[in-house]
């Protein structure tokens, strides 16, 4: 079921075109993750549909407009950065937060348990980390048990642990049958915790779906062996390979669909070539983008 439809949404900042024609169509149950470079109108995308900024032209729609000018009560937002009472702990913030959405602050407890802020429910904000206190935003943007959370660069400056701790939240979210739609420039975590991506520059959307389908597939085998030219003459014969090279000291293969590098192995040794490097490897998501962007 959709959960919100984005359709030739555009603004415009005088003579930028910050989001251009932008459609996406993010499924009950996603983690849908929007990458783009500084610049490619991801905050103002999400900064739209979550009726904070005005689109020149377009329509989005939440829920199948079955909750009407009310949809907002069921989304739940971390954008830019998190703005707490320093002086008042966890719990203080949090029921403050409550009182603001008019929701009742019995899960206050749970909440703070799934950001793993349990711990500290006591301690004042300001004794905070930068890790802990995205955390806490995440916490207060589950206030009111919304259906779909929305969160802008939630991982933005944190260190590798706190990189860490964020995934795990995220995940934990998303395991509770939870939507997210969520940027970031950390591919790497959007590859880890998205089920969906959408990748975007100046503001027009380059390419949409689920992950897998985003990733090529096509693995990239290394080979090596005592003798190259014999074993690359040997690939090039091959049903199984769609591409063959030598580079360097190394021979780079692309095999065909359901072949690996168990079949490639095997094809040596029945052509008496003993290989002494075999490695496989698969496209990251890093590299789709970049090759993606650069286009």
């Amino acid at each position: 079921m959709s959960v919100l439809q984005i359709d030739q949404l555009n603004k415009h900042y005088g003579r930028i075109h910050a989001v251009n024609n932008l459609s996406l169509t993010l499924e009950e149950g996603s983690v849908y993750g929007i990458l783009g470079p500084n610049g490619s109108g991801k905050t103002t995308t999400l900064g739209i549909v979550l009726g904070i900024t005005k689109a020149s032209s377009g329509h989005y729609q939440w829920f199948d407009g079955r909750y009407g000018n009310k949809a907002r009560q069921h989304i739940g937002a971390l954008l830019e950065t998190p703005n707490f009472y320093p002086y008042l702990n966890a719990e203080d913030n949090l029921d403050i937060i409550a009182h603001i959405k008019r929701v009742d602050n019995n899960q206050v407890d749970e909440i703070l348990e799934l950001v793993q802020l349990a711990h500290r429910k006591k301690s004042k904000f300001k004794t905070y980390s930068l890790g802990m206190k995205q955390r806490l935003a995440i916490a207060a943007s589950l206030i009111g048990d919304p259906k779909v959370l929305i969160f802008d660069e939630p991982a933005n400056g944190l260190d590798p642990q706190g990189i860490a701790e964020i995934r795990n939240v995220i995940q934990r979210i998303a395991g509770q049958g939870k939507t997210i739609f969520m940027s970031s420039h950390i591919l790497a975590e959007i590859e880890k915790v998205c089920t969906d991506v959408a990748i975007i520059k100046n503001g027009k959307l380059l390419a949409a779906g689920p992950i897998g389908s985003i990733i090529n597939n096509t693995a990239t085998i290394e080979l090596n062996s005592e003798d190259n030219r014999l074993l690359l003459s040997v690939l090039q014969d091959s049903e199984m390979v769609d591409k063959a090279e030598i580079k360097g000291h190394l021979i780079f293969i692309q095999v065909k669909d359901s072949f690996h590098s168990g079949h490639i192995n095997q094809l040596a040794f029945q052509k008496g070539i003993t290989l002494t490097h075999l490695i496989e490897r698969k496209k990251k998501l890093e590299e789709e983008f970049l090759e993606i962007t650069s286009a």
